[in-house]
């Protein structure tokens, strides 16, 4: 696995070469800052919500990897002193998946830092996060020694058709899409990695229904104590050193975590399944998009009857879906 690691790492310096800054701003990182780092490609819709939602949550500085956008988000993002980005034209799929320009940025720039790596229609929801910033969860992990933070990846959706109701830039994405799955996932353990492989949700119940071995994995590891010699390895499923992985009890009771309300099904997705499908840039030949695009050809409703509507975190840890642990 160390050799593993470090062929990851110099993968990510070797992929750096493919980034253009466009905007540097991390001389203004303080040395407790927490940090975000992203890859976005046509999310300028998305982005004034998604912003707003975590300098809420005590976001110190973003890190931007724009990957060819073609709709004004760099323009969007440009000026903005707590934004740093860069720009690529290259492969996303030959760089893991944005994966090693995002390795490389957090390297550089995150080291001794607590970093969020998330995508811009994700968002993440912790313990008290109604009434606690982030860094109240970052202190006391620190003070836990622990260095990982997992978080389940819960899809949310509309009930009705998803291209009903038109998404606004700045408007909060649960307006439209509060819905969700409260069963219908199962659990195991990564033997290659250590991790817990989850799946299930609405993808794997509307998209995937015959084959439901290839859902799309939800258990995520967004939340990082970052040090350069560490990487991601699947997007961030898993990373190494393993021991990141191990995020949850071998020994009964539960560890603290959280959860990523996932907003992709907006009236924006179809148009994104096509194009994604086209440029098979995604894992498996965008063969998840492909799935997605045939069946939304008939606008198929997410909601059934055993959907929920989110209310709060507290809602979800009484649903197992995410734990306070032992943090009071």
């Amino acid at each position: 696995m160390r050799v593993r690691r470090k062929r990851r790492i110099i993968r990510a310096v070797r992929k750096s070469g493919e980034l253009r800054a466009v905007q540097n701003n991390t001389s203004r990182i303080q040395p407790t800052d927490i940090l975000l780092v992203t890859t976005v490609r046509n999310e300028k819709i998305r982005l004034p919500y998604f912003l707003d939602y975590y300098r809420g949550l005590g976001v110190n500085h973003f890190l931007f990897v724009d990957n060819g956008s073609t709709d004004g988000t760099e323009d969007y993002l440009r000026g903005q002193q707590d934004v740093s980005l860069w720009h690529t034209t290259s492969s996303y799929k030959r760089a893991t998946f944005g994966v090693d320009w995002m390795n490389y940025l957090k390297r550089k720039y995150a080291h001794g830092h607590w970093v969020l790596v998330v995508d811009p229609d994700e968002f993440f929801i912790y313990p008290f996060c109604d009434t606690r910033p982030i860094r109240a969860l970052t202190d006391w992990l620190d003070n836990s020694a622990i260095r990982s933070f997992s978080a389940m990846l819960i899809d949310v959706y509309p009930k009705g058709r998803i291209d009903e109701v038109p998404y606004r830039a700045g408007q909060n994405p649960l307006e439209i899409a509060p819905w969700f799955d409260s069963g219908n996932y199962s659990v195991k353990k990564n033997a290659t990695w250590g991790n817990l492989w989850i799946q299930g949700g609405p993808r794997r119940r509307v998209f995937f229904p015959d084959e439901p071995k290839k859902a799309p994995a939800l258990n995520k590891i967004p939340l990082v104590k970052w040090d350069r010699r560490y990487a991601y390895v699947s997007s961030t499923h898993a990373l190494l050193p393993r021991g990141l992985n191990q995020v949850y009890e071998t020994d009964g009771g539960e560890k603290a975590s959280g959860a990523l309300l996932h907003t992709k099904f907006l009236d924006t997705f179809t148009a994104k399944a096509v194009e994604e499908m086209t440029r098979k840039q995604h894992y498996a030949g965008s063969a998840e998009y492909k799935a997605y695009a045939d069946t939304q050809q008939g606008q198929p409703d997410l909601w059934c009857k055993w959907s929920e509507k989110y209310i709060n975190w507290r809602q979800l840890e009484i649903l197992g879906l995410m734990s306070k642990g032992n943090w009071a």
